[in-house]
């Protein structure tokens, strides 16, 4: 008999941005149990993470698992340890030949058991283990560890309840509803796995972020009103609320005064507003917010936001006017006061550094202008309040100042991309100044040595490196990127990565046509795109893969013999398929690789058919090998084709 099987983690409210992970952990973990399941469904609202599968065994069969001891030649000793260990005596092992030799096993019994019993034991460790990027004691300092407290523990498989406990929270039957409209309001609802989702959605839990998310999107439009599109603050909607419901709020106009871009943001980050544009796409005096409730008649949580809202603008307002009364300009010299890193000083020497590398990257004076711009606005009040808008708020505050529109667009753009899909910045001079910021940080991070390890990396190294290949690539720019890194040895290796990130996950070049072409050189970034692109398009001709192999197999001979290079001699050529090799590789030099392989193919075969190149006479066993090293050398300026990956 086959059984379904449901666990429920309820919990204080888990950050939104977390969950996604938590569940793909608990899916992951759940799994590495090895019992068979089927159909396995994860779901997650702020309160709870849930695993649902199908088609579980009632118990799991006996097996046998073979177990690798030491070697046959190890000590007597050795050998003794082994079957100690296994509770066996040393007559009771076997000896088998293995690819790496004559080694003691033994075929060890592995009980099966109840499945109820299996999970009762494994579920608390797994809970546990759940990856979160922090946790928290709950039940005191040396007690269990999880992202928020636990507070009940659904486990159920078929009708039986799995027992176990964990900090003392009993796992049994009981979900709970929504903290406000639930009809039980201690929140106790007996649930069954066929009767569970039913039961949630009648107690005003929405269990499912799709659904979630559509009752979200079904709701807004109903209302009529245009949004601004951001689906990164729907998703965290959808994982804030368990029954979400939108409502529109309005502020008032004389807002309006201030920049768009000023405005959404306190919308957006500090309260989680969707914006309304007009019809001319600008900003509407309007907002959307999304309650974790299931109605407003009488206004009270629209009348709130609203106040709420008023009281930010006019902050943010208040910021902007006083602000004003102080040039960016006038604010460079107060960076001297901020710190950017203990080790690498303030801003205002890091202000210094920007603007030479702009000027070494050949910036004229819009971009030495912006550079030295770039980042006044942390020491003005409304990044100070609102941090997101560093960058922007310079740029307009530099815009409301006077600066051409060369040096504001600059300044505004410098931090861009923040992400891959975020466009580069939008003319020459902002590239500069975004390419000499995030150079110099990870030049004075990586010297300092706080290069990333792991999942650490407190300065977003990687995003600024991977922002650095996008802007060279993308804008199309000349720029030495391996002379402006080769003062770090470990910088050209951290870059090579994320070259080799951005082509092959970003513009999703097959990752041998990636190593290929980097193995000919990626100090020019546009120049390898093309290259890239040159490769992609010959790669299904009928003679590049039998080449490639060719070419691997020429890399393979000459790594035999460790053959590094020496003298050719055309007079040791014999007559036949050896000289029209030759032959052919010099009418191939220097021509593009597209119009050259179609004739090089069938004379590379055709000499590996007719010619020994490991010929008994070493003089002419060395000059082949010169030649073929050669051919390896004139196609390794375009890629090395000993990377790709053939079929033969």
């Amino acid at each position: 008999m086959s059984l379904p099987f449901l666990l429920e983690i309820g919990t204080e409210e888990i950050p939104d941005w977390m969950i996604p992970g938590a569940l793909e952990s608990l899916g992951e973990l759940f799994a590495g149990l090895g019992i068979p399941a089927s159909d396995v469904k994860l779901d997650a609202t702020p309160r709870r993470l849930v695993l649902r599968a199908q088609g579980l065994p009632e118990r799991l069969p006996d097996t046998e698992e073979r177990v690798m001891g030491p070697p046959r030649a190890a000590n007597p000793k050795a050998v003794e340890g082994f079957a100690r260990k296994l509770g066996v005596h040393p007559e009771d092992l076997a000896v088998e030949s293995t690819g790496k030799g004559e080694y003691y096993t033994y075929l060890r019994k592995v009980g099966g058991g109840k499945v109820i019993d299996i999970l009762a034991e494994a579920l608390p460790g797994i809970v546990l283990k759940i990856a979160f990027p922090k946790t928290m004691y709950w039940t005191g300092k040396g007690g269990p560890r999880f992202i928020r407290p636990i507070r009940w523990i659904v486990a159920l498989l078929g009708s039986d309840v799995v027992p176990f406990e964990l900090a003392g929270v009993q796992s049994g039957s009981e979900s709970s509803g929504h903290r406000r409209l639930s009809r039980d309001r201690k929140g106790a609802v007996p649930v069954t796995i066929d009767t569970y989702e039913q039961t949630l959605r009648d107690n005003f839990v929405i269990l499912s972020a799709d659904a979630r998310r559509q009752k979200i999107e079904d709701e807004i439009a109903a209302l009529h009103i245009r949004l601004k599109p951001d689906p990164a603050l729907l998703e965290t909607l959808v994982y804030l609320t368990e029954f979400p419901s939108p409502i529109v709020g309005e502020f008032d106009p004389q807002f309006l005064a201030l920049p768009e871009e000023v405005l959404i943001t306190v919308m957006r980050h500090h309260q989680k507003y969707f914006s309304v544009e007009d019809g001319s796409g600008h900003l509407a005096p309007l907002f959307v917010a999304v309650m974790n409730t299931n109605a407003d008649p009488e206004g009270l949580v629209r009348r709130g936001n609203e106040r709420v809202l008023r009281a930010r603008f006019n902050d943010a307002r208040f910021f902007w006017q006083a602000d004003q009364r102080k040039k960016l300009a006038d604010r460079v010299a107060d960076l001297a006061h901020v710190t950017f890193q203990a080790k690498l000083g303030s801003y205002l020497e890091k202000t210094d550094r920007v603007v030479a590398l702009v000027k070494e990257l050949g910036g004229d004076e819009c971009a030495q202008r912006a550079a030295r711009l770039a980042k006044a606005d942390l020491t003005t009040e409304l990044v100070k309040e609102f941090t997101e808008l560093q960058g922007v708020v310079g740029g307009l505050y530099a815009r409301a100042q006077g600066e051409p529109d060369e040096v504001w667009q600059a300044v505004y753009d410098h931090y861009k991309p923040e992400s891959m899909e975020d466009s580069i910045p939008r003319h020459m001079a902002a590239r500069l100044v975004s390419l000499a910021d995030k150079l110099d940080t990870l030049r004075g991070c990586f010297r300092v040595g706080m290069a990333p390890t792991g999942s650490r990396d407190p300065f977003a190294l990687r995003r600024a490196a991977q922002g650095v290949v996008k802007i060279i690539v993308e804008g199309g720019m000349s720029v030495p990127l391996l002379a402006l890194i080769a003062d770090d040895p470990q910088l050209p290796e951290f870059f090579a990565e994320r070259v080799k990130f951005y082509f092959r996950d970003v513009r999703g070049f097959a990752y041998d046509e990636v190593n290929a072409a980097m193995a000919a050189g990626w100090g020019d970034l546009p120049e390898l795109e093309a290259r890239l692109l040159r490769l992609q398009e010959i790669r299904p001709s009928p003679d590049f893969e039998p080449l490639a192999a060719s070419f691997r197999r020429i890399e393979n001979i000459l790594r035999q013999a460790a053959f590094t290079g020496g003298a050719f001699s055309p007079s040791l050529l014999e007559p036949g398929p050896e000289s029209d090799l030759f032959d052919e590789i010099n009418r191939s030099a220097g021509q593009p690789i597209e119009s050259v392989i179609g004739a090089l193919r069938p004379k590379v075969d055709l000499f590996f058919d007719k010619v020994l190149v490991n010929a008994p006479d070493p003089a002419v066993r060395a000059n082949r090998m010169a030649m073929l090293h050669g051919l390896l050398e004139q196609f390794r300026t375009f890629a090395d084709f000993s990377e790709i990956v053939t079929n033969s």
